[in-house]
């Protein structure tokens, strides 16, 4: 096994996906919510041990201006590729531009 896959299997999902989305989109907020425990018993889940395996993804990125809701999720999808084909089930994505954060934080 070569250095990347030990690093894959120490860090958790949760800091890869971090570390993914953050370089890949320049994000200026970034808030990754474990929320596995709360589909263990759904009949997809069963027999799967892996844990970690739905996130809810809240990002803000300036790639994001001008882009329509399907293509900024595209863009995280794409980001967490390797993760999506290694247990990676569900996300639930929030993605905002910089200036759609602050809009919403004026209210």
């Amino acid at each position: 096994m070569g250095s990347r896959g030990v690093a894959n299997m120490i860090l958790s999902r949760a800091s890869r996906m971090k570390a993914k989305l953050q370089s890949s989109l320049e994000a200026s907020l970034l808030e990754i919510e474990d929320v596995s425990h709360q589909h263990a018993g759904h009949a997809a889940m069963k027999g799967n041990t892996a844990g970690e395996t739905h996130f809810n993804v809240k990002i803000v990125s300036p790639k994001f201006d001008g882009l329509n809701l399907v293509k900024r999720h595209r863009l995280v999808y794409d980001a967490l590729a390797e993760e999506l084909q290694s247990g990676l089930h569900a996300l639930s994505i929030v993605a905002k531009t910089p200036q759609e954060e602050g809009a919403a934080a004026k209210k």
